[in-house]
């Protein structure tokens, strides 16, 4: 059964274009490294009339825009092969260290989830 890493985060408008190079670059690395897929989604419509819409979650600041992104792989322990290929690759190393952060990190929520409906 496959396997999703999810994201959901601020980012400030004016980082959107730093986040999409880093977001770019990030997406090469774990696509190499074999995960299935990498999509990286900005908010679009978020005055829904039912539930409980993203914006109550995250509480943007004015001026930050949420994303939704996610990353697929065959199940749980591909995952963690890949991301610990992922972690000792200098690119993404490079990218950490050299590279200010686009968003907070502390805002960050992130979890594994295990695929049950695949269509």
């Amino acid at each position: 059964m496959s396997y999703v890493d999810g994201f959901l985060l601020p980012v400030p408008k004016k980082n959107l274009p730093a986040y999409r190079r880093m977001a770019q670059k990030a997406s090469k690395i774990w696509k190499q490294y074999g995960a299935l897929q990498y999509c990286e989604c900005a908010a679009d419509d978020m005055n829904v009339k039912f539930g409980m819409p993203f914006p109550k979650y995250v509480k943007p600041k004015p001026g930050e825009t949420i994303f939704f992104s996610w990353i697929m792989y065959k199940s749980r322990a591909h995952r963690d092969s890949v991301n610990a290929k992922i972690m000792k690759d200098p690119r993404l190393q490079e990218m950490m260290k050299n590279t200010p952060m686009p968003f907070d990190p502390k805002r960050m929520a992130y979890g594994g989830f295990k695929v049950i409906i695949e269509a």
